[in-house]
């Protein structure tokens, strides 16, 4: 019996709530040191494996690839929860997968919300289609990004308010690893900018436009651009690091799901 496509997002998004839930309780209880058991690292990759299956019917379709906003959100997700996996950011970070995986919670239901009739074909658009993962990837990885930096910032508020008990690595070695995420969403990123701006016409069969959306990418690119720079001759952390990848999150916000929220809900497009 095959599952209704509803019904598998909507039992994905039980799942990912039922996870945020779980995690947020176990990192806030009063046990002597956030301790995460087995079982729930299980159950992560079990939700992302349905997660899959439910993208995977919900964008190849038999005439082409769906990226409507909705399906475009639930990958994100996806992406987002998979990266914070591999990367064990989930066990080392109290409180990280409950903002995690509840976002995800939420973006799976995306797809029953939004629809839309807009598809890639397989053979004459391979490159947009080559395009777009590369894009998703680089704005999961910086979205991750983060929220890791969000949630490092309250550790740090838990730290100098007297809370040591918390078996977390230490501050300066997750920072490392939030700049590799950076640096690597970034050469993506960069990636995803120079094919749109240089090759948009062997990638989408159209000359360059300047959009909103390419003016909001190039601006993100700017930002992390100037973020890694300041952080490797200036030394930038902490609230200042923050406030510039914040900024650089909300204008691929813009640039990608905003674009395509206009388009596809207002404009009918």
């Amino acid at each position: 019996m095959i599952i209704p496509l509803p019904f598998f997002h909507l039992l994905v998004a039980a799942l990912y709530a039922l996870g945020a839930v779980t995690h947020w309780r176990v990192s806030r209880s009063r046990q002597s040191a956030y301790v995460m058991p087995k079982y729930v690292w299980g159950f992560a990759l079990f939700t992302l494996a349905l997660h899959a299956c439910a993208i995977i019917r919900a964008i190849a379709a038999p005439d082409g690839i769906d990226i409507s906003l909705g399906n475009a959100i639930s990958l994100v997700a996806f992406l987002c929860v998979l990266i914070a996996w591999a990367f064990g950011l989930m066990r080392a970070l109290p409180g990280f997968a409950s903002v995690i995986l509840g976002g995800a919670a939420v973006a799976a239901l995306m797809p029953i919300v939004f629809t839309s009739a807009r598809r890639f074909l397989y053979a004459t658009e391979s490159w947009a289609a080559l395009h777009i993962a590369i894009a998703f990837s680089a704005y999961s990885l910086l979205f991750v990004a983060a929220i890791q930096a969000l949630v490092m910032v309250g550790l740090e508020k838990r730290l100098h308010a007297g809370v040591t008990a918390l078996r977390t690595p230490p501050l300066l070695t997750l920072e490392r690893y939030l700049f590799k995420l950076i640096s690597l969403g970034f050469i993506l990123l960069t990636l995803t900018v120079v094919s749109g701006l240089f090759f948009s016409e062997q990638v989408f069969g159209t000359p360059f436009e300047l959009t909103h959306k390419s003016g909001f990418s190039v601006l993100a690119w700017f930002i992390y651009g100037t973020l890694l720079v300041g952080r490797w001759r200036f030394g930038w952390r902490g609230r200042k690091a923050l406030y510039w990848i914040l900024a650089g999150t909300l204008f691929l916000v813009f640039a990608y799901l905003g674009s395509k929220l206009v388009l596809e809900v207002f404009l009918q497009r």
